[in-house]
């Protein structure tokens, strides 16, 4: 019989002051009419919040269907809300309201009255209630209690700091065939202007590259078979042209009218480094010399450096053209001064810890003050240098020959060519120089590694007679992952430069 009055305790609470009208009955009521052991058994599937957690019995899910009755668990997951009599009288009077016709002619006058009304009496406006309100706060789950349900999904958003996974190609864009190229460490082959036109020594010959269109053309060819290119370099406005040979002497030219200006001779041995800052051209010989010319003036040759010992395979100015960075084959890394009238010409600072020649020299484009090397087969190591304080901020031992680096400012990244044994490129993060990729392909020792204007291709030119341009620095690349699993060497531009 307590079972009984239970029942009829729980059917007293949840009853509305109202009868709903025009609603269908309920399916627990027709299952219950259908058949008396459920009726006699069953519970209302709206449960109420006053019943105690702690009984020791709850009724099945669906009321009726199954006599069988399951301890309750402390601390579920379902979350039974508080229903107090005032808003069953609310949801009542507003399921009512719902049948009622409304009078269009007395709603306007009367709107504001009720809403005053309704405040008061109930502190908020009748018109915005809901017809069930759930209110009250979970309990909280006891100590030790573990939910074994897994999370299928998650409405969650995804953290702004969680950042995209970049995409970094392992097969060049494109693969241009360099016959006849010089596999030579200290030379300088390969030089990329600021209007995406690559230039590359063949030989006796330099050949032009449009990276955009496709097109080659040749530029010039040395008079004597026997001689030979050793280095370019571009002016910064990307018009010029300056190539230096093995018989000593500086070639200007103007590319786009395919004339030579001048020929410039004061090296005693074949200039293998070039480097422009304005209107001064910088080049290192094999003798160990530094020249800077005045391309202005008939009489060129303004400076002679004689801070190294060996040839000069490394030359780089610094952007904001305050120093000027030069390594050698006698392992020295020197920084030199802007060139200045009257002032002497001695270097600002010198470094020997490197153990191989330094042909690999990089300013770092948003640091100014600071300069990577890298040494050769016996040293393979990246050090970075703090010119202003005069000291190494960090090194490390890349297990290869370093012919050649560069900053690659969209991702804050350096990239190192290497040599033996490794012939690959590296990219590395800056400043903590871990390893981000490697771009393998080229089949013997990378020479030259040089950066596009838009700062997102790389080209390397190998002993291999080859020039590939990797694409891996683009600023929030958009790939598809079909592409990314279709693409294979066999989709790779292959192109001869002549």
């Amino acid at each position: 019989m307590a079972q009984f009055g239970f029942e009829n305790d729980i059917h007293s609470i949840l009853k509305l002051d109202m009868p709903i009208t025009n609603a269908p009955m309920a399916r627990w009521q027709r299952k219950a009419s259908s058949s008396n052991a459920s009726a006699l058994n069953g519970l209302s599937p709206g449960k109420s919040a006053n019943v105690s957690v702690s009984s020791s019995k709850t009724p099945s899910k669906t009321p009726g269907k199954n006599k069988k009755v399951t301890p309750s668990k402390m601390g579920g997951d379902r979350f039974i809300p508080t229903r107090n009599s005032k808003q069953m009288d609310v949801a009542s009077f507003l399921l009512t309201k719902e049948n009622e016709p409304v009078d269009a002619n007395n709603t306007a006058g009367t709107s504001e009255t009720q809403k005053a009304w309704s405040m008061s009496l109930n502190g908020y406006n009748i018109e915005d209630a809901k017809i069930l309100h759930l209110g009250g706060k979970p309990l909280n789950a006891p100590e030790g209690y573990q939910n074994n349900l897994k999370v299928l999904y998650s409405q969650g958003a995804t953290p702004a700091s969680v950042k995209k996974t970049r995409y970094i190609s392992s097969t060049p864009d494109r693969i241009l065939d360099a016959p006849e190229l010089r596999n030579d460490f200290y030379l300088n082959l390969l030089d990329w202007s600021s209007r995406n036109v690559l230039a590359v020594a063949l030989h006796n010959s330099v050949y032009l590259l449009d990276a955009a269109q496709g097109d080659v053309t040749l530029l010039m060819k040395l008079e004597h078979e026997e001689d030979y290119i050793s280095s370019l370099s571009w002016t910064k406005e990307g018009t010029y042209l300056a190539i230096g040979t093995s018989d000593c002497k500086i070639q200007l030219w103007d590319v786009y009218n395919q004339k030579r200006l001048r020929s410039m001779a004061s090296h005693t041995s074949r200039v293998v480094s070039l480097s422009w800052n304005d209107h001064v051209l910088s080049s290192g010989s094999r003798s160990g010399h530094i020249h800077h010319h005045d391309v202005r003036v008939a009489d060129h040759h303004i400076v002679t450096l004689t801070g190294h010992s060996q040839e000069v395979c490394g030359l780089k100015w610094s952007p904001d053209g305050r120093y000027l960075a030069s390594g050698g084959n006698d392992n020295m890394v020197h920084v030199w001064p802007r060139v200045q009238e009257g002032t002497a010409n001695q270097s600002v600072r010198s470094w020997s810890e490197h153990q191989g020649a330094v042909k690999a020299l990089a300013w770092c484009p948003w640091q100014p003050n600071i300069l990577a090397s890298g040494g050769g087969t016996s040293d393979r190591h990246i050090r970075i240098w703090n010119v202003n304080s005069g000291s190494c901020v960090s090194s490390l031992d890349t297990q290869s020959q370093i012919s050649s680096l560069v900053f690659a400012p969209n991702y804050k990244e350096l990239v190192s060519a290497h040599g033996y044994a490794h012939n690959n490129v590296v990219i590395w993060k800056y400043p903590a120089l871990s390893r981000v990729a490697e771009l393998n392909g080229h089949e013997d020792r990378v020479l030259s590694l040089l950066l596009s204007p838009d700062c997102s291709t790389v080209a390397t030119v190998a002993g291999d007679e080859t020039i590939r341009l990797w694409k891996s620095f683009e600023m929030d690349p958009v790939k598809k992952a079909k592409e990314r699993l279709v693409k294979s060497k066999s989709g790779v531009i292959h192109q001869s430069i002549r």
